[in-house]
């Protein structure tokens, strides 16, 4: 793909809130913060997870946005999309999410982090978008977001250079990888994904031979 200048636009953070009309509390109300915020293996600290079975850990620790993407869906919505508003941690100016592969690498200062995963759409994230029929609109447009490992941790602020590193071997993109959510995948397929350093459960899953659903 073609390299735009890349920025991070804001660093976001949640704490646990209750849905309108649930009982659990979620993380995925997050808001932008003005200060430089330390990542570690885990996250961005302080920022909330409550259901650790599917969000968050090692392989999920930072969330990103492409500020492409987020602007693709305020024209789609017909709304501005605020910094936050689909629970990610990082946006980034200048990336478009359907051009991402498993281990692309984010350099922002002393921080790197590498994809692992596609962000796959649930009932909490079309709740907090009060649209039951977010999940579907959400698969059909293909422009997932994308979860982060910490390779390397410090501090990350908005307004920081990100230098982004394309992965050298075959491309696992973040479309794919949510089209194939839940499908048993080829041999060479599987072979491609192992190849790349996706998600552990989802590595797992394809050395058991059990299809290409995690975690």
């Amino acid at each position: 793909m073609k390299v735009l200048p890349m920025k991070v636009l804001a660093v976001c953070i949640g704490r646990p809130e209750k849905l309108s009309g649930k009982s659990y509390k979620t993380g995925i109300f997050k808001t932008p913060v003005n200060t430089a915020m330390m990542v570690d293996a885990a996250g961005v600290v302080g920022d909330a997870i409550c259901n650790a079975k599917y969000h968050g850990g090692v392989d999920q620790a930072v969330y990103i946005e492409g500020s492409l993407t987020l602007d693709w869906w305020a024209n789609e919505l017909g709304r501005p999309i605020e910094p936050g508003t689909f629970g990610e941690n990082l946006v980034i100016a200048g990336l478009d999410n359907r051009a991402v592969s498993a281990g692309d690498r984010f350099q922002i200062g002393e921080v790197l982090l590498e994809v692992t995963s596609a962000r796959i759409p649930c009932a909490t994230f079309a709740a907090k978008m009060e649209d039951p029929t977010f999940i579907k609109r959400y698969t059909k447009a293909g422009r997932p977001g994308i979860y982060c490992r910490v390779l390397a941790g410090g501090m990350v602020t908005a307004g920081e250079a990100v230098d982004y590193q394309p992965f050298a071997g075959d491309k696992v993109t973040m479309p794919e990888m949510m089209r194939n959510f839940g499908k048993k995948l080829s041999d060479a397929d599987s072979t491609r994904y192992l190849a790349a350093p996706v998600h552990f459960k989802l590595r797992a899953v394809l050395i058991n031979g059990s299809g290409a659903r995690w975690p």
